[in-house]
């Protein structure tokens, strides 16, 4: 689901992983040395403060309004993201 759209042609995106709405994970594509871009887990949710997790990511998206935020809720969600060393 796109929970925020950000800019067409430049904006950053941020996949939020999680299944049935629990254990949310972020990741971004962040510039590596090489210039290339990597998919990395930036923030994990905290199970004791979930809603911690919603604050940091409309934060995110407050700072950067470019941002385009997409929450995949299925089992093993990773598996849809290149490169994450997650096997599905």
């Amino acid at each position: 689901m796109v929970l925020a759209k950000g800019e067409r042609d430049a904006g950053t995106i941020m996949v939020i992983c999680c299944e049935k709405g629990t254990n949310a994970r972020a990741y971004e594509r962040m510039p590596q040395p090489d210039g290339t871009r990597k998919w990395t887990a930036t923030r994990t949710q905290d199970p004791e403060n979930p809603a911690d997790f919603a604050e940091w990511h409309n934060r995110r998206h407050q700072q950067d309004p470019d941002l385009w935020l997409v929450e995949l809720d299925v089992p093993n969600p990773e598996r849809f993201i290149d490169g994450s060393g997650t096997k599905g």
